[in-house]
């Protein structure tokens, strides 16, 4: 698999997701400086976490305009897997490339511990591997992540299956003492109607390697690598 890392000024995840992906996992991986305006030979892109652009006017506003964007845009309009990761999900969240949106914490505080994600959904390439009802251990560090949509379209987004992880507890409850910033019914990850595009806050890529206390965030990578290369025609002869 070739994976492209979006690097923003300002991201500073950009160096854990090509640690993981490459170091880790042993897998080809192009940085992508957001001045760039393709998106060539790529299978997948991943927006790292960060504080992209400063988080001036809104986390991941400035950055949903860079020149980047619109090829990141089209190669999710293709089909292509696209992953954002916290500040990554702000940013498809502005971009439109996903429904809703990210408020201030609820407790007003920057949140940097780990939690629990409960897999609701297994139809996105990030999630294949696992199984519904998996619990996932992983850190978050995050000022906006309190998901929000209106009721109307969390309907939408819920009856779609578009919900993809909810922040439990240990074994697997989702209840409001989980809930680490006031997102709406514990709302931890959405996807695309097409499944193909990604948010979560949660951060896979400081959670897989033993040395850090949980491999919960290297089923993320492994289930991308594993769609990857079932996508892969067969050589014949």
């Amino acid at each position: 698999m070739r994976a492209g890392v979006v690097i923003f000024p300002g991201s500073n995840c950009d160096r854990d997701c090509v640690h993981v992906l490459r170091g880790v996992l042993g897998q080809d991986v192009a940085e992508v400086w957001h001045g760039e305006t393709a998106l060539e030979g790529l299978d997948a892109v991943i927006l790292p976490g960060g504080f992209a652009y400063g988080d001036y006017l809104r986390a991941g506003a400035v950055a949903a305009t860079s020149p980047i964007m619109p090829a990141v845009r089209a190669f999710a309009q293709a089909g292509g897997p696209v992953l954002g990761i916290c500040n990554g999900f702000q940013v498809l969240l502005e971009a439109g490339l996903l429904p809703g949106a990210m408020l201030r914490n609820h407790v007003q505080k920057f949140q940097c511990r780990p939690v629990h994600i409960r897999v609701e959904s297994t139809r996105t390439p990030f999630t294949r591997a696992l199984r519904e009802g998996q619990v996932l251990r992983l850190p978050i560090a995050h000022g906006e992540g309190n998901y929000y949509a209106p009721p109307a379209l969390l309907a939408t987004i819920q009856d779609s299956e578009q919900v993809v992880f909810r922040y439990c507890a240990p074994d697997g409850r989702v209840v409001p003492e989980a809930n680490p910033n006031g997102s709406l019914n514990n709302i931890a990850g959405v996807c695309s109607p097409g499944g193909n595009v990604l948010g979560l806050m949660p951060h896979p890529e400081r959670a897989s390697e033993a040395i850090l206390g949980s491999e919960d965030g290297r089923l993320i990578f492994e289930s991308l690598i594993a769609f990857v290369e079932s996508r892969r025609p067969v050589p014949v002869g």
